[in-house]
């Protein structure tokens, strides 16, 4: 198993936002969380890459156990995480910030082939590679913001809210990209509040409320499953 969550507890302050929840993300997959906002999906990623320090439980990441680890050994251990709101250098250029994403990297020859390999994939950042961050459209910024952690040649990408503010046809766009990143050979663990597009790219998927895991399956059953038809996809 890649990454295993047991009974992962997390606090922000006195305020309790997980319950102990626990959950298995197979190799080669995408596993999505859903649910409504405070439901403990974001702070679950978080806790992974230990941006926020869990109160007990565990965390392990290929059978290592990483939940007692700093934040920039997360990353070498091969986990990239693309936090909601992007968190780009809105002053630096495209290929500033894509250089930044490969700062670990030792192999600067094969980060320079990376990354022209990056552009051959999101050919939109090429034709701005000299331009701002700034300066992008959201969805422009969002593939920006999954270029850089790429190049950290992660084997588990954490996506938080990709879709969020897009275009429909760029949120299609932003699925199609997840979808060609897991045929890649990266496993991803996706939080996303568009949970038609979350499921009909997930192989599985867990339904979160309240801190709490209370219903989990195969993507293509939940997605058919009244409850979560109900409450989060729309008949």
């Amino acid at each position: 198993m890649l990454l295993e969550i047991k009974n992962l507890i997390v606090h922000y302050d006195a305020a309790q936002v997980l319950y102990g929840i626990s959950f298995d993300v197979e190799e080669g997959t995408i596993v999505t969380l859903l649910g409504n906002n405070g439901s403990g999906k974001s702070t679950t990623l978080r806790a992974i890459s230990h941006l926020k320090k869990a109160t007990s439980g565990e965390i392990l990441f290929q059978g290592k156990r990483i939940d007692k680890e700093l934040p920039q050994n997360i990353v070498r251990f091969g986990i990239g995480h693309v936090l909601e709101g992007k968190g780009l250098f809105p002053y630096m250029s495209v290929i500033e910030n894509l250089t930044v994403g490969a700062y670990l990297r030792k192999d600067k020859k094969q980060v320079a082939l990376d990354i022209e390999d990056i552009f051959a994939h999101f050919p939109r950042l090429m034709e701005r590679r000299n331009q701002q961050a700034r300066t992008l459209s959201g969805g422009e910024q969002q593939m920006l913001a999954i270029a850089r952690s790429l190049l950290g040649k992660p084997k588990l990408l954490l996506l938080d809210e990709p879709s969020l503010g897009l275009s429909p046809s760029m949120v299609g766009e932003i699925g199609r990209i997840i979808r060609d990143i897991n045929q890649q050979g990266v496993t991803v663990l996706l939080v996303e509040q568009n949970a038609r597009l979350a499921l009909n790219i997930a192989h599985k998927g867990f339904v979160f409320e309240n801190g709490n895991i209370v219903l989990q399956g195969d993507a293509k059953d939940l997605i058919e499953d009244d409850k979560v038809r109900k409450a989060y996809v729309g008949r």
